[in-house]
């Protein structure tokens, strides 16, 4: 293996980072808030009280998340590699900003966070029913982030360090301006960019932004859901995911330097991985039920896993097998957590 200096900040993930309020909750509580299990939505109105009630009615874990910070991690666990990754992402000037701070410096990655002096910490309210879980985003200080924070150089200097990109699409929704700087310089520095589907609200009511950077994606994951949802609004008029992954791996590219590949999770299902017009599925770690604890974070996780072995060159079915375990890892957990040192070979 090459050595470690030549991994340095080798990994960028822009995104919102959160701090996950995760309870396992009842179907009453689903239905009360109108939330649906294996979705992910921004909180409306309507919402903003069930954090509390969440705290008052049940056993409430308080967990660093956010899906781009969580891929970031989860790689750098993999990677273990001190400083192979680096995060941008704004937080608030606040308790849960600083256990933020804490919780990412200690996985090992290189945090530039841009504190937000009057919003507070974004939060995400996690509710697990029978294992499956549900994303309820109170963005705030998150949704702060700004453009000039990474055309510092102390930030931008990170970009250029970096060969690999990830971002979920849930930064899209925040700041467009900085998707738009990090993609270019991939596309005109031969680097390699990735992106995620991250919800069906992203494909489909934050279509024209993602479609503005899916020139730039040399790599697109999502599951299932995220991908029909894509098929749809896209007009395609196919349910098959199969299908769906081929047809977004052959969407145009801004630059020829790598093709396009589509990565499409569905759960205990094989995961879908398209590339030159063509699928090959992998089997997932089959785990039993009773080991479930939760889905919270296992799309994260399993793209971090991925980008830990495609920033060393492996080849595609290394980076699915890598992610395949760390989600597996990570659903036996609370969360996006998981143990110290990883067993993946």
């Amino acid at each position: 293996m090459a050595s470690s200096s030549n991994y340095d900040g080798i990994l960028l993930g822009m995104g919102n980072p959160l701090l996950d309020i995760s309870a396992v909750v009842d179907d009453e509580f689903l239905t009360k808030y109108d939330i649906k299990l294996n979705n992910a939505i921004l909180a409306e109105d309507k919402h903003l009280p069930m954090y509390d009630e969440m705290s008052s009615k049940f056993n409430v874990e308080y967990i660093a998340g956010g899906a781009t910070q969580n891929s970031i991690k989860v790689a750098q666990w993999m990677l273990q590699i001190p400083g192979a990754t680096s995060y941008m992402g704004s937080i608030g000037k606040d308790k849960y900003g600083d256990a933020m701070k804490k919780d990412a410096t200690a996985a090992g990655v290189n945090v530039h966070y841009y504190e937000d002096e009057s919003a507070p910490t974004g939060t995400c309210g996690v509710c697990v029913v029978g294992g499956e879980r549900s994303l309820i985003a109170n963005l705030s200080a998150a949704n702060c982030y700004k453009v000039d924070h990474l055309k510092k150089p102390e930030n931008w200097a990170l970009v250029e360090k970096a060969k690999f990109y990830y971002i979920a699409g849930f930064f899209l929704t925040v700041s467009p301006e900085s998707i738009q700087l990090v993609s270019e310089h991939a596309a005109a520095n031969n680097k390699v960019f990735t992106m995620n589907l991250s919800a069906p609200f992203i494909c489909e009511f934050f279509k024209d932004v993602q479609e503005k950077f899916l020139p730039y994606m040399d790599f697109v994951f999502g599951n299932e859901t995220e991908a029909r949802t894509f098929s749809r609004v896209h007009g395609w008029e196919t349910e098959d995911v199969e299908q769906i992954a081929i047809k977004i791996s052959q969407l145009p590219k801004a630059t020829g330097t790598y093709k396009r590949t589509t990565v499409i999770t569905q759960g205990a299902d094989p995961v879908v991985v398209a590339e030159d017009g063509k699928v090959k599925k992998y089997p997932v770690i089959p785990l039993p039920k009773e080991k479930l604890v939760d889905t919270n974070g296992a799309g994260d996780a399993f793209v971090g896993g991925f980008m830990s072995q495609l920033v060393k060159e492996k080849s595609i079915e290394e980076c699915v097998k890598a992610g395949c375990y760390a989600s597996n890892v990570v659903i036996q957990r609370s969360g996006c957590t998981y143990p110290e040192k990883p067993d993946f070979n």
